[in-house]
């Protein structure tokens, strides 16, 4: 069994050219560059928040994949 890490960016602090007006595209984005690094990422948008689900022990990948975007 894999542990899973969430992460949650709140809409908000989404860069301008990311939210793009449609946070669900964002979440799209935000999961096919995490997945161009090779990182098993599932993003979804919620009414608040994108949730990213990334396996723990691809945090520090996805982190700087994450920074890269500007999003963290």
């Amino acid at each position: 069994m894999t542990a899973i890490t969430t992460i949650r960016i709140d809409h908000a602090a989404l860069p301008d050219p990311i939210i793009l007006k449609d946070p669900y595209a964002a979440a799209r984005m935000i999961q096919a560059a995490l997945r161009e690094d090779g990182i098993i990422a599932e993003a979804s948008d919620l009414i608040s928040h994108l949730k990213i689900e990334i396996p723990t022990t691809q945090l520090v990948a996805a982190s700087a994949v994450l920074a890269e975007l500007q999003l963290i």
